[in-house]
């Protein structure tokens, strides 16, 4: 993993291009990030300009993996939550560029997400994937728990009904010893 940078993204020409190449590829791939395939690049744009701009509030931290100025990963770190549960965060759209898996990129935007939600008081992170084609051994292997699995939850990006795993991890303050 020598090499590769984590850092928060900012709405920039380059780096929303290189978000909106990663989601069509993402979603032509398989990945199962909310779209189904074929995603126009019209459409990617239009999330990412959506999610950055909520990053710019405070709402979410969306991060990129970095290899020079090549885009390789990112993943978001959802912290606008109800007044009842500011204690948690989600992780949400973890996406790692094809020619760029096994090399650690999502384990590293996994430990960033997960220090800098400590840093934001959270002890709680929530996440889930999906059941047909999903990243649960990944996740498993960070430590989250499996809580339950929600049958019939969505359309693969190729449109197989697929259901969704629910994983919860406490960190910060709140880890167990």
């Amino acid at each position: 993993m020598a090499g590769i940078r984590i850092a928060p993204l900012r709405p920039m020409p380059a780096v929303r291009d290189a978000l909106r190449i990663l989601l069509v590829e993402t979603v032509a791939g398989g990945g199962s990030v909310s779209f189904l395939h074929p995603l126009s690049p019209e459409t990617a744009a239009g999330f990412w300009d959506g999610s950055l701009a909520a990053a710019g509030r405070g709402e979410r931290i969306v991060l990129g993996a970095f290899e020079g100025d090549a885009l390789l990963g990112t993943v978001t770190l959802v912290l606008d939550m109800p007044e009842n549960q500011r204690h948690r965060a989600e992780i949400a759209k973890m996406m790692t560029l094809p020619s760029a898996r096994g090399r650690g990129v999502a384990s590293a935007l996994m430990r960033e997400a997960e220090r800098l939600a400590g840093e934001h008081g959270r002890t709680l992170l929530v996440l889930d994937t999906a059941t047909v084609e999903g990243a649960s051994p990944f996740y498993e292997k960070l430590g989250f728990t499996f809580a339950g699995e929600i049958p019939d939850y969505a359309l693969t990006p190729h449109g197989v009904m697929s259901g969704t795993r629910l994983y919860w991890k406490r960190i910060g303050a709140a880890a167990p010893a």
